[in-house]
């Protein structure tokens, strides 16, 4: 069925978000078209002022409405720990767990041969320079646990340690009330590699 002009547009747009195909666009799109104007408006001067608002930290690159993003900016975190992760909705996660209370590097990406990503396509000059400049004592690798994730945080590494600096990966193993028959051979491997005393 032809959709009108208006409504394609709509669906088109929606459509280009990650993870959303044709039906979740479809019902995104119906649910505006069944919401009051406000409700619509809303949602469009929310997109609007978050693409005029907020940009990068200029310390970190995290996301941020003023020159430091909130994290840069309180006194309250540990300046002395830095934990490095490829992308800023990397850090609510860590947020979350209460556990993390030092400041972040995004490096915008991880390594990536295959596609053409080097260490100049990524942060990795500034986080060196901010390693000169501050008063960091650990750097905790905290990229994904796959083979980008991995090979950035060995490069990182090999840059970092000559440097002084403890360097540290979160630990990965076995989920909280997992089994270990359901477990994979490399993430069971990883927790028994990780294993500490009791």
């Amino acid at each position: 069925m032809q959709s009108a002009p208006s409504i394609q547009l709509l669906l088109d747009e929606l459509e280009r978000l990650p993870g959303v195909g044709p039906k979740s666009a479809q019902r995104m799109a119906y649910f505006i078209l069944n919401s009051d104007k406000a409700t619509a408006m809303r949602l469009a001067e929310a997109i609007v002022e978050v693409k005029s608002t907020v940009h990068f930290c200029e310390r970190c690159f995290n996301y941020a409405e003023s020159e430091l993003c909130e994290i840069c900016a309180s006194t309250k975190r540990d300046r002395s720990v830095i934990a490095v992760v490829s992308e800023p909705r990397d850090i609510p996660p860590i947020e979350r767990t209460g556990v993390f209370h030092g400041l972040y590097h995004v490096l915008g990406g991880a390594l990536a041969p295959m596609e053409g990503i080097g260490p100049d396509d990524l942060r990795i000059a500034e986080l060196m320079k901010r390693l000169g400049t501050e008063e960091v004592a650990e750097v905790v690798l905290a990229t994904n646990p796959n083979i980008e994730g991995e090979t950035t945080a060995a490069y990182l590494a090999r840059l970092i340690k000559p440097l002084g600096m403890t360097v540290t990966r979160p630990a990965s193993g076995l989920p909280v009330g997992g089994d270990l028959e359901f477990a994979d051979e490399v993430t069971l491997g990883r927790a028994l590699e990780g294993r500490r005393p009791l």
